[in-house]
């Protein structure tokens, strides 16, 4: 066994984040890594967010009536950490048009690119504007995330209610965010057509702007956007009657030989309920031999433990 790749990492929490992120890479981007040829890897990244563009059943889709993914609008954003993680929840949903008004601390920002968790196309796309009137100059329909309606008479929607308008709309559509600390601006709401407000505790309302970020990539993605495994993906191999047989007719042997049917005369309605609860319960192969396996060791005799050799006497 040869160690080919490894890296450190200040924290616990973000080596386990760095290990889920590679698990699920293909093994073209890992033999780069590997070689540590990052212009591959960015550019096997890119190749698998720009598929998006060009399935039909991926999140970034631009279908026949030209549907296309909402822009995401970060206005004023304080924190560099902050846009990589809106950055890492856009990309979990197949977004990636990212567009930056005024960020306090400027960009790029070295910070957001290791909050991105590998969102790293997200971050080399961003754009970054003056005003929010030029950020979303070529879009046609323009929401506005916020908790106060700030006076404005608009309409107010619910993020499932945008995305679904979204989804229905030909035209180029942002969403935008207001900054960590103040949120947006009445003059910004005000060049949105509507408002997106969360129901939410009134008691406690804040919401990080990740946060903000996923709940609206989250009820696009799942208006028939990204894949979703089917049940025929996902599921275990179904136990044959025979298996089910088997296992039903050992559990029959042990419970005979322990006496377990008793009075006689209800031993054949007894049987039919331990049929019933087998049968109807959709036992996979695998869950069928596993419990056969316990069946098993319930009714041999137990064996003695044999001990480690370290815990064993010298004879």
């Amino acid at each position: 066994m040869e160690l080919v790749w490894s890296e450190r990492f200040p924290e616990r929490d973000q080596a386990f984040a760095a290990e889920r992120q590679i698990k699920g890479w293909s093994r073209a981007k890992k033999e780069a890594l590997i070689r540590g040829d990052w212009e591959s890897l960015r550019s096997l990244a890119r190749k698998a967010v720009l598929r998006y563009a060009a399935s039909p059943s991926s999140a970034a889709t631009q279908d026949e009536r030209g549907k296309r993914p909402p822009a995401i609008v970060l206005v004023r954003p304080q924190l560099g950490e902050n846009i990589g993680k809106a950055a890492r929840a856009m990309l979990n949903f197949g977004l990636a048009d990212l567009r930056l008004v005024s960020p306090r601390d400027g960009w790029p920002n070295p910070s957001a690119g290791p909050a991105a968790s590998g969102a790293d196309l997200v971050l080399e796309r961003a754009r970054v504007f003056d005003s929010v009137a030029e950020a979303v100059a070529d879009c046609v329909h323009v929401y506005a995330t916020t908790v106060r309606k700030r006076g404005l008479v608009m309409p107010v929607v619910t993020p499932e209610e945008a995305a679904r308008e979204i989804r229905g709309m030909a035209e180029p559509c942002a969403v935008l965010f207001g900054a960590e600390r103040s949120g947006l601006e009445t003059d910004e709401v005000a060049v949105a057509g509507k408002i997106v407000t969360v129901p939410i505790n009134p008691e406690f309302r804040s919401l990080n702007l990740a946060q903000a970020v996923i709940l609206i990539a989250y009820e696009w993605s799942k208006h028939g956007t990204l894949a979703m495994p089917t049940e025929s993906e996902t599921a275990e191999p179904r136990a044959t009657q025979a298996q089910l047989e088997g296992l039903i007719g050992q559990l029959d042997a042990s419970l005979e030989a322990k006496g377990y049917f008793h009075p006689p005369d209800r031993t054949p309605a007894t049987r039919n309920t331990i049929r019933t609860i087998l049968t109807k319960a959709g036992w996979s192969n695998r869950e069928v031999q596993a419990m056969r396996g316990i069946v098993r060791a319930l009714a041999e005799p137990s064996r003695p433990r044999r001990a480690p050799p370290e815990e064993q006497e010298e004879s």
